[in-house]
């Protein structure tokens, strides 16, 4: 990976969506809703008053706007502040 997020900021790998429901249903892309969990790629090396908690691997949850979709590789991250990451699994 190229890529080195700056201060507190961490690179995260969206978990795949839900393709079929319980019953076998299909789930059209329009419909499927965005995944709310990750994997932790890189992270930034944190701020004098922030110390950077997360490191790479981490399985996280983050809110459902948090960051910015960026696309490396034909591959889809985002990327945000620790701070928008609201658990570790």
């Amino acid at each position: 990976m190229n890529i080195k997020p700056l201060a507190d900021r961490v690179l995260i790998k969206p978990a795949a969506a839900e393709e079929k429901t319980v019953s076998g249903i299909i789930i059209p892309d329009t419909a499927k809703e965005k995944p709310l969990k990750g994997e932790v790629v890189a992270v930034g090396g944190g701020t004098k008053d922030e110390e950077m908690v997360l490191k790479t691997g981490d399985q996280v949850l983050y809110g459902k706007y948090a960051g910015t979709e960026i696309e490396l590789d034909s591959d889809k991250y985002l990327i945000m502040r620790q701070s928008d990451v609201l658990a570790i699994l």
